[in-house]
């Protein structure tokens, strides 16, 4: 398509006076609905794939995660590509690659297969979420953030819920295979990517971002809690389904069905999380999710202590899911503590720190997995403990200045 025909550049200001559905907030809304939907159809099949057609066993399925991850670890590189293409394009080549990857999943049914198609799929992934998480706080002001954060998480849980509502429905009535799948939710994936190259504008964020890495040490909290969110994410994305499948026998559908209720339920919880964080602050969003994702993970070794239903299982999936969707807080307490240039290179920075133990994490914990399934999820409800001791540390009102408690507070200003 030549140049003229491509839609034009303009500013916040500008593409907010556009009408709702091009305006830059809906533009988000969109990539996260058709990324979340290619990711979750990968995640919610993965599980059976592996097992039933290429015969995976917890070390392989750890394996498989840790290849998964090399990606998010080599998220800082993003700075450096956004030197040669501007954000906005990136993440839709990132996100075109994210559906191309998933497409190609099950036609390559072998260990080495399997590994090389998830690395280009998770390179996709990992680099769109780099990408958007840099144009949200870009793209946002400090007030609507909250708010507006909720709305994007709810349209990715949308996207969630369409991929296991469909799976749900069409996988036994019309006994379909994994490639048709995979090819499905792929393709709708580069499908949006093409659609929002073409119908939203390139808009121009208001603060030239800084060109290279940047490491803050008043962002110290920040990172510390974005390195032990990732390295707690990956029990839960690695072996919470495979262990719906593997300990109770779920099949496909049962899947789908469990990410189905999932997603319903964060898809209503995500805007009413957002008006809670923009009320009460980021330090009481993070106390109750990281007290939350303690009891449960001490909950779910339990499952292999005490030999529990699988109805209570299932319970815990799903509130363990509502409460990492609380995990936005942290975007919005590094908003408000940092300097306006410093979102992208951070935003990429802060992937790799996030990725930092799930390069390794998945593998080893896979051996441990092995020998004691309870210990894995022990070891996470240590990881949550940790969290909640640095959520502590938060001020009730985060600033430039007042990165933690142990900041002195603001100075009062005396009276004209």
């Amino acid at each position: 398509m030549p140049l003229s025909l491509l839609p034009p550049e303009m500013s916040l200001a500008e593409g907010r006076a556009l009408p709702r559905w091009r305006r830059p907030e809906t533009m988000l809304a969109v990539m996260a609905f058709g990324s979340m939907l290619a990711f979750s159809t990968w995640m919610a099949v993965a599980a059976n794939f592996v097992i039933e057609v290429v015969a995976f066993d917890g070390s392989d399925n750890g394996w498989m995660h840790t290849v998964r991850e090399i990606p998010g670890f080599l998220a800082f590189l993003a700075i450096f590509i956004f030197v040669l293409i501007k954000e906005q394009s990136f993440g839709l080549i990132s996100l075109f690659l994210l559906g191309l990857g998933s497409a190609l999943t099950a036609e390559f049914p072998t260990f080495q297969g399997v590994l090389v198609v998830t690395f280009i799929s998770s390179l996709g992934f990992h680099y769109y979420e780099t990408v958007a998480q840099s144009l949200q706080l870009q793209w946002l002001t400090k007030s609507e953030a909250p708010k507006k954060l909720g709305w994007i998480v709810s349209a990715a849980s949308a996207g969630a819920l369409l991929s296991y509502a469909l799976i749900l429905t069409t996988w036994e009535a019309f006994d379909l295979s994994y490639q048709t799948i995979y090819w499905a939710s792929g393709g709708f994936c580069m499908a949006v990517a093409l659609f929002c190259r073409f119908a939203y504008p390139q808009f121009r964020s208001d603060t030239v971002q800084t060109k290279g890495i940047v490491l803050k040490r008043r962002y110290w909290l920040y990172y510390a809690l974005v390195f032990m969110s990732g390295a707690r994410r990956q029990i839960f994305v690695v072996f919470a389904a495979f262990m719906m499948v593997e300990l109770y026998g779920f099949k496909l559908s049962h899947i789908a069905g469990l990410m189905l209720a999932n997603y319903c339920a964060t898809m209503v919880a995500a805007p009413y999380i957002g008006r809670m964080i923009a009320r009460f602050g980021e330090r009481f969003a993070m106390l109750v999710e990281y007290s939350g994702l303690l009891t449960i993970f001490l909950l779910y070794a339990g499952l292999y202590w005490f030999g529990w239903p699988w109805e209570v299982a299932a319970a815990l999936y799903i509130a363990d899911h509502i409460f990492f969707s609380m995990a936005f807080a942290q975007k919005t307490y590094f908003q408000k503590i940092a300097d306006p240039e410093d979102q992208a290179p951070t935003a990429a920075v802060a992937f790799t720190i996030n990725h930092i133990a799930a390069v390794f994490l998945p593998a080893a914990l896979g051996y441990l997995w092995l020998v004691s399934p309870s210990s894995v999820y022990s070891l996470a409800a240590a990881m949550a403990g940790v969290s909640l001791c640095l959520a502590t540390l938060i001020p009730r009102h985060p600033d430039k200045g007042r990165e933690t408690t142990f900041a002195p507070p603001p100075v009062a200003q005396p009276a004209e």
